[in-house]
């Protein structure tokens, strides 16, 4: 089937109907087998039990940025291709990356008590973090308290692609400026600098995230869909009784 084809709304519900109820088992079933490896998990020889909070916050971490390049792309969409669903994908994706990005910081703040000695440091990566929080509150009220459905969309989408900014700067402080915050250790020169026995876990977990990610943007993406057309017939309605 082209790509263009669902441009059509009414195919994109048909598909997403049948792709979610399979997409939702897969999501339970990954973290099931992520689970059931982090209990088998060691414990850091330096931080303990406490660095299984990573199994959370490191895939957060990641959804909380991508979802964000979901939001970019459907900018692009919005704003240059006037794609039909590109507006409701990147309204779909805002609630979702500003909760991965707010577990991203609660976690981070709990490992780092006792890996740091403080809940908190104004250091590049945890500040461009919080900077990325900000600008999803941003885009969700462009999206909720505009007047014009049309025109917050559009000034939504424009914060996207300039917040996208921000996205590199994450991924890079580490590298860039002197932080608390380890430096890269999976994708790296060399290979990763984690033991396989916590690696296989995280990667695991982090397929469940982002399957859960999935599941809850399509399932999203349906509602505003369905939304969309409940507010367009009644506005129809509306007009007939006022002709």
């Amino acid at each position: 089937m082209p790509i263009i084809d669902l441009a059509n709304p009414t195919r994109f519900l048909n598909i997403v109907n049948r792709v979610l109820p399979w997409l939702a088992a897969a999501t339970v079933l990954v973290f099931a087998f992520g689970l059931a490896r982090i209990m088998g998990a060691p414990d850091d020889y330096q931080q303990g039990a406490t660095v299984k909070i990573m199994y959370l916050h490191v895939p957060a971490a990641w959804l909380s940025m991508m979802c964000w390049g979901v939001m970019t792309v459907a900018a692009l969409g919005t704003l240059v291709w006037r794609h039909p669903l590109s507006d409701v994908a990147g309204k779909a994706a805002a609630p979702i990356g500003t909760a991965f990005t707010f577990i991203c910081l609660i976690t981070g703040s709990l490992w780092g008590r006792p890996t740091w000695g403080t809940y908190w440091v104004w250091d590049a990566r945890l500040t461009s973090m919080l900077v990325l929080f900000l600008l999803y509150l941003g885009v969700l009220a462009l999206y909720w308290t505009a007047e014009d459905p049309g025109r917050g969309s559009r000034a939504a989408a424009v914060l996207a692609l300039v917040g996208a900014i921000n996205i590199p700067i994450i991924k890079f402080s580490v590298e860039y400026w002197n932080t608390l915050h380890q430096p890269a250790s999976l994708f790296r020169k060399g290979g990763s600098a984690i033991d396989p026995a916590i690696l296989t876990p995280l990667l695991v977990m982090a397929g469940g995230f982002t399957l859960l990610f999935f599941t809850l943007h399509f399932a999203a993406m349906r509602n505003e869909i369905l939304r969309r057309r409940v507010r367009s017939m009644r506005l129809i309605q509306a007009q007939e009784l006022h002709a």
